[in-house]
């Protein structure tokens, strides 16, 4: 990843106070980015935001929704960035089938807003907009997608992020096409990400750790779903590649829908089951507890979900570093450390610096 393209750069990061944009702040202010945070409040109890202390490290920190166009102009006028990273979003599967209309319109509008308002900057800025690894029709066969296979969704979740990604084309081939554009656009996609830090609920790893943290039993849903399971630093390690590769002018230009779409997803070895997953964390807790609650009526997920990630690595020398133990074993240590008192932010620092510097070694879970 070519960490020079931050250093001093103003960065504008929408969802920053969720999970992944928390990480995600975290590293760019590693990297010596004046960074700049635009979301509602942060949406758990606890929050890594708040565990991290980033109202009082960014450079600004505006609570406003990607819904208000208005608002974001005003705030993308105000930091004027040289990059964007898009994270805000309704993130949960089983939500949308609960609020699906207010699932499409922050996940849809808020991207066409966030696009719209780079549009109306009217200065040079490179945009990574992120979607989900779910944007894809999935039939179930177990083939990997790639970039260009077709989009679609059946849950109200898969499908506003399936909008998206024609959304963003739109964006990009309409209002910001050719050398002569000043604005740079891309989507990444990835999904099931994992680590220290997430508490958000109805998400297998923060519900398996709050669980077993308090002698609580662990009860799964699909347990047989298989998904491509991967520590929330590979992806943000392929978001900051595609920002800085873009920034450089170093990728190829096209007019088709998913040229500029890539997918960061983890090696096959990753490719686990739910029960697979919840066997993993349960070494680290030899007396925790799991319930099999598996509900036929409940609304329907995908059960096979595999990326291709080949693009990223040929285009972007993107690869994923961390073994499916290693991801799992690093994501246990934060949590355990954080909960026994330790600071999360050195706790993210640290695994930040594992990350880059390459050290494969196992984490233990000891």
């Amino acid at each position: 990843m070519e960490s020079a393209a931050y250093k001093g750069r103003r960065v504008l990061v929408t969802g920053h106070t969720g999970f992944k944009g928390s990480w995600l702040c975290e590293w760019l202010l590693l990297l010596g980015a004046e960074v700049h945070g635009f979301a509602l409040e942060p949406p758990t109890t606890p929050s890594l935001f708040v565990q991290l202390n980033l109202m009082a490290r960014l450079a600004s920190d505006t609570r406003g929704d990607v819904r208000d166009l208005e608002a974001l102009s005003a705030c993308l006028q105000r930091v004027k960035p040289d990059f964007v990273f898009h994270l805000a979003a309704q993130p949960l599967v089983r939500e949308s089938y609960r609020t699906p209309a207010e699932t499409f319109a922050v996940n849809v509008m808020g991207t066409v807003n966030v696009l719209e308002a780079v549009r109306r900057l009217g200065f040079a800025c490179t945009v990574v907009c992120i979607t989900t690894d779910k944007v894809y029709e999935n039939d179930n066969a177990g083939r990997a997608f790639v970039e260009a296979d077709p989009l679609g969704g059946c849950d109200p979740y898969s499908a506003s992020k399936g909008a998206c990604e024609i959304a963003i084309a739109s964006y990009r081939r309409s209002f910001f096409a050719g050398e002569e554009s000043r604005v740079r656009v891309a989507s990444a996609r990835a999904g099931n990400v994992i680590g220290g830090g997430d508490w958000a609920a109805d998400r297998l790893v923060p519900d398996a750790l709050r669980a077993f943290l308090s002698g609580q039993p662990l009860v799964v849903r699909n347990r047989h779903s298989t998904r491509p399971w991967q520590h929330v630093l590979e992806p943000l390690c392929g978001y900051l590649t595609l920002g800085a590769r873009l920034v450089a002018g170093e990728l190829p230009s096209g007019d088709g829908a998913s040229d500029m779409s890539f997918n960061f997803g983890p090696d096959a070895g990753c490719m686990k089951t739910v029960g697979d997953l919840v066997e993993e964390l349960c070494k680290a807790f030899p007396q925790a507890e799991v319930r099999d609650d598996s509900d036929p009526q409940a609304p329907k997920e995908a059960t096979l979900l595999q990326l291709d990630s080949s693009k990223a690595q040929a285009v972007l020398g993107w690869m994923p570093r961390w073994s499916f133990a290693q991801t799992v074993a690093a994501t246990v240590t934060w949590y355990k450390a954080v909960s026994a008192g330790e600071e999360a932010s050195a706790w993210c620092r640290r695994q930040i610096e594992e990350y880059v510097e390459g050290n494969l070694k196992e984490w233990t879970v000891a």
